[in-house]
């Protein structure tokens, strides 16, 4: 008996509802590998945080650094210049005038100058029974009064010298040498010279002078009446409006000696400082390289977890594609796994890596900075790296045919 074909309706068939996958159910198949091998995921999880703290540990302490050194020149100055006797091949060193600090205010621009002389032969010790060889690496100046005012010093205690106590065995230490001599309040007695002085201050570290930490300084008078001392100035310290730093830089030298200007060495002590940055930051791009290897490492490990982790799921992928689960939505799971693993990571190494940075930061007595933009990026890098690190994995996973789960 033959069948009569149905009529058609004109409606056309109803195709089958295309299965879909929710962001939450993304988040959820990512999450269930992490959460059934936890252990696993936090050792991969560690390769990533401890490349991205690394980097963010150097550049927190670079920037911090920086801030610092920023705030040093901002309360320094950096219109301050110095004039030595420089070293001349084959000639005798030239010293400097007497009247060389009147002669270097007379240029335009200058607003401030004081000189001092290194007394040769005339050394320091916190008492007489002290071996004379035993100098500790100080120098006993001869100082203008001006001096104080000119770089910027702080007394730490005491008082700095003036017209009466320069005349007198009275001395001013630099915290260097306050430290070597245990000296640590004013009127103490110290050996100086072959003479009982006593201590009238002592200095703050002085930033743009440190040959002065390391220095007994008193009167040029006294000096002049004990000690020694010829009336040759060897360092000049100058202090210059901002905007005409380089113009006196090129005039003190033909001030102090119109005859012979080569003998004069003149520096500006803030460029040092800012030569010293540089360098630190070269060594900063060092440990920046190693960091990036260290997450480059910690990037093939979350490859490697994840490869391992498709190669022991096979049954399960297969009977997910047997119940609907499209190439798309496997590759989804996969790649969300991989995110989340390293989002793990990178968000334990910024956290690691801030902590790491200001606890040296205060250490130092520093400000730390650790700038936003430096975090975001450390973050952004990890899911980059997650992603192609999870990349192959998922579009491996993809590929398992439904057939997986009955054949493994």
């Amino acid at each position: 008996m033959s069948r009569i074909p149905a009529r058609p309706t004109g409606r056309p068939a109803a195709s089958p509802l295309r299965s879909r996958l929710r962001a939450a159910d993304v988040a959820h198949l990512g999450s269930a590998g992490l959460r059934a091998r936890p252990s696993r995921a936090a050792l991969s999880a560690l390769g990533i945080a401890i490349g991205i703290a690394a980097m963010i540990a150097v550049v927190g302490i670079s920037t911090s650094g920086q801030e610092r050194l920023n705030s040093q020149l901002a309360a320094l100055g950096t219109n301050m210049l110095t004039a030595t006797v420089a070293e001349t091949s084959g000639r005798e060193r030239l010293p400097f005038p007497t009247d060389v600090s009147a002669r270097v205010e007379r240029i335009d621009g200058v607003e401030s100058a004081a000189s001092l002389a290194e007394l040769r032969g005339v050394h320091v010790f916190r008492n007489s029974a002290i071996d004379e060889s035993l100098t500790a690496g100080l120098s006993v100046n001869a100082t203008e009064l001006a001096l104080y005012d000119v770089v910027g010093a702080t007394l730490r205690t005491g008082t700095w010298l003036n017209a009466a106590t320069a005349t007198l065995p009275a001395a001013v230490l630099g915290a260097t040498a306050a430290q070597r001599l245990g000296i640590s309040e004013p009127g103490s007695l110290i050996w100086l010279g072959g003479h009982t002085t006593t201590v009238v201050g002592i200095l703050e570290p002085v930033g743009l002078a440190a040959e002065l930490d390391s220095a007994a300084l008193v009167g040029i008078p006294y000096a002049q009446k004990s000690l020694a001392y010829d009336d040759s100035p060897t360092r000049l310290y100058e202090r210059s409006d901002d905007a005409a730093v380089r113009s006196v830089q090129k005039l003190i030298a033909p001030s102090i000696q119109p005859s012979s200007p080569g003998s004069v060495a003149v520096s500006r002590p803030s460029d040092a400082l800012t030569a010293r940055n540089a360098a630190d930051e070269a060594f900063t791009g060092l440990l920046l390289a190693l960091g990036s290897i260290a997450l480059l490492v910690g990037g093939i490990g979350v490859a490697n977890t994840m490869v391992i982790s498709v190669l022991e799921r096979r049954r399960e992928i297969g009977l997910r594609r047997a119940l609907g689960a499209t190439r798309r939505h496997i590759r989804l799971q996969f790649l969300a796994e991989a995110l989340l693993l390293s989002a793990l990571g990178g968000i334990a190494g910024v956290l690691l890596g801030s902590g790491a940075s200001a606890a040296i930061a205060l250490a130092n007595g520093w400000v730390p900075v650790i700038p936003l933009t430096v975090l975001a990026a450390g973050v952004g890098a990890t899911l980059a790296i997650g992603g192609l690190a999870g990349l192959y994995p998922a579009i491996r996973a993809a590929r398992t045919p439904p057939t997986a789960a009955l054949s493994s």
